[in-house]
């Protein structure tokens, strides 16, 4: 999964950044609301965490525009001011949840969590196909109550795949989903971390779907 951090601040950027890399999430990070914007407008994101006083271009202005442009992404917003009327600004203007600086990281990778599971109809922290198991809050894998041991990237490819049973996700998908905006994307590299997960998952959970993509099945 694929996080955009919007903050200005280089400190709470950089704690942001590595608290949501250490759950198994890739991160891009914009230093004011013009990148910010440009970024959630060309790259696709599975959230957003937008700080509301943002140089050059505010987080409520931000936000608004994306909405107007019909970008329906999870949102969190974060405010460094305790005050009713800049949460009900961030509500209106399209976001999902809020927090107020300062704040746990714990926290924010809860509310994280919870955005990207009710984005792809998620009810509970634990993802379930068939045999196999996910919690999203440990970053555990398991089937049928055995744990499996993942590389960072399987991982990444598994838990994208898991946030979308039954809907065919083409190899460009996963690779702009699994790799930060500066990495050396390859999308040929996604083939071997399908073949390998294969090689550790039960027979036919994952569907290769000729000249599409891949498919987790949920029928398994």
């Amino acid at each position: 999964m694929r996080i955009l951090v919007v903050e200005d601040e280089p400190t709470l950027a950089a704690q942001l950044v590595e608290g949501i890399k250490s759950v198994g999430y890739v991160v891009d990070v914009a230093h004011n609301g013009v990148d910010g914007h440009f970024m959630g407008e060309t790259e696709p994101y599975d959230a957003i965490v937008l700080d509301i006083g943002l140089p050059q271009m505010d987080g409520i202005t931000v936000l608004k525009k994306w909405r107007a442009a019909g970008h329906t992404l999870p949102v969190l917003i974060l405010t460094a001011r305790d005050t009713w009327r800049e949460k009900v600004a961030g509500i209106d203007a399209g976001a999902d949840d809020y927090l107020t600086k300062p704040f746990h990281m714990e926290e924010l990778l809860a509310r994280l969590r919870a955005l990207i599971r009710r984005a792809g109809g998620h009810a509970t922290t634990e993802l379930v196909c068939g045999p196999l198991t996910l919690d999203t809050r440990s970053s555990r894998v398991s089937v049928d109550g055995t744990a499996l041991m993942l590389t960072s990237h399987e991982y990444r490819v598994l838990a994208y795949l898991m946030h979308h049973p039954g809907e065919i996700v083409s190899r460009a998908e996963l690779t702009e989903h699994i790799y930060a905006q500066d990495y050396d994307r390859d999308s040929n590299t996604v083939e071997v971390f399908i073949a390998r997960l294969r090689k550790k998952l039960p027979p036919g959970l994952i569907e290769t779907v000729r000249g599409l993509g891949y498919r987790l099945n949920k029928a398994q």
